[in-house]
Formats: structure tokens, C-alpha cells, sequence
């Protein structure tokens, strides 16, 4: 089983991205299953969402502690939140953030490290930080576990269909295209 953990504030669409996600996933032949995590949120508040995918059926429906991969769709947010709490060593850490890889904060145990300046890339596409899309294909190109195609078609076949489907699109094949992948030394073991 890969499982995703998905941080963002409210309003960011982090719950939207792990829902589309999850869709995708099984667009790809996989089982999967998308979790909100609801609590006090509020616009800017932080915010988690969960994805679970599998080759078989999946039955655990709880929020996840141990995840394969950490994607956070705020810059700032690490300041505030310990995202990387329980990532499995090796792990992946899919970041939207403007700063090279040596400026970042990254526990000894992650892997590999997606970086995409996703707040300037938005603020191109949309007039505004609204990152979810853009973190999608982001996380497409750090992990491989989802392809392109199946984000697009479910892009296609969302709300997004009557407003702003070329800027998604557009969102999302930007993330992909302009996301730098860097695999690291992995220094601590399971």
C-alpha cells in the first residue's frame, strides 16, 4: 500500500487535490481511497487530507501516521507544522516552495524531494496562490505512482468543467514540467 499525507490551509484545496488524487489513482487500475481530516478549519488554518492507493481492495478508512510521501501545497507551512512526522525513511517530500533544495529544512530520512515554485506558477495561471492543481502534477513527476493522463481526464470530468479547466490543465502540466526531482543519499534505515 503507498499512502500519501497531504498538508495545506484551509481554502488551498489541499482535501479537492487528495479527492482528485485518489480518482486518478484508480483512473491508473489502482484501489484507492481519499480521507479528510475535518476539525476546526478555517481559511489559512492548516489543514490534512490522506490518500491510500493499492494493487488490492483497501479497508482502512483512518487517517494516515506512517505515510510513503508528505506533499505540502504551502511554502510556509513546515514553520508551523511538523509534516514530516511519521514519514517512513526514504520517503518522498513533494514541497511547493521558490528556494533550491540547500535552502530547505529536509529530515536525514527523506529520499527524494520534489520542489515546485508553485505559488509564482499560480499566481501566473489563476491571479492567485491557489496551488492544489499545480501540486498534482508535481506529485506525478516525484513519485511516478499516478500518470499524467489519468490527472488530466480527471480534471476533464470534474466542476472544473465549466470554470477554469484550461487554467487546471494548464495548472497541472505546469507542476509536472517544472517540477525538480532530487534524489538524496538515504542516511537513516527502516
Amino acid at each position: 500500500m503507498y499512502e500519501v499525507r497531504i498538508h495545506g490551509r484551509g481554502g488551498q484545496g489541499a482535501v479537492l487535490a487528495a479527492q482528485l488524487l485518489a480518482t486518478a489513482l484508480v483512473f491508473d487500475g489502482k484501489y484507492a481511497v481519499s480521507i479528510p481530516a475535518f476539525g476546526f478549519e478555517r481559511r489559512g488554518a492548516p489543514v490534512v487530507s490522506f490518500i491510500r492507493a493499492s494493487e488490492q481492495p483497501i479497508r482502512q478508512l483512518t487517517n494516515i501516521y506512517a505515510p510513503d510521501c508528505i506533499v505540502c501545497v504551502d511554502p510556509a507551512l513546515a514553520r508551523t507544522v511538523n509534516i514530516f512526522a511519521g514519514l517512513k525513511p526514504g520517503g518522498t517530500l513533494v514541497q511547493a516552495t521558490s528556494r533550491p533544495l540547500a535552502e530547505i529544512d529536509v529530515p536525514d530520512s527523506v529520499g527524494t524531494v520534489g520542489l515546485c515554485d508553485a505559488v509564482r506558477i499560480a499566481t501566473e495561471i489563476f491571479g492567485r496562490p491557489i496551488t492544489n492543481t499545480l501540486m498534482l502534477g508535481a506529485f506525478a513527476r516525484s513519485t511516478g505512482q499516478v500518470s499524467l493522463e489519468a490527472l488530466k481526464k480527471v480534471i476533464e470530468q470534474s466542476d472544473f468543467r465549466d470554470a477554469g479547466l484550461r487554467q487546471n490543465l494548464d495548472a497541472l502540466e505546469r507542476g509536472y514540467a517544472e517540477t525538480t526531482v532530487h534524489t538524496l543519499e538515504r542516511r537513516i534505515t527502516a
